[in-house]
């Protein structure tokens, strides 16, 4: 049974601004569905003896995988990273506004 319609694909190309053509709207619907679909098996898998990670990092050996240590290092000032900024407001970047109020 199908989740998601072609009607929910044309709602969401509407709240992003995408125009899409009938063919798109049916194929993403189908693809989207086929995602649904997927997920749905994977939440049957039976994970019930595996033991959760306590950490994003953890490898399944229970080891901690080693990540480089965080380096400051020098960067751009504010002044430099807006100096050829075509617009610029309160030391950003000024762009002109894409979403509706």
């Amino acid at each position: 049974m199908s989740e998601i319609s072609r009607d929910d694909v044309s709602h969401l190309a509407r709240l992003a601004r995408l125009q899409l053509s009938e063919e798109e709207l049916n194929e993403y619907a189908a693809q989207i569905d086929g995602i649904v679909e997927h997920v749905a098996a994977i939440r049957e898998v039976d994970t019930s003896s595996v033991e959760p990670l306590s950490h994003p990092t953890q490898n399944v050996d229970g080891d901690v995988s080693v990540m480089r240590e965080d380096v400051v290092i020098p960067s751009l000032t504010a002044e430099q990273a807006l100096d050829q900024a075509p617009e610029r407001a309160q030391q950003r970047f000024q762009v002109p506004q894409i979403l509706g109020d």
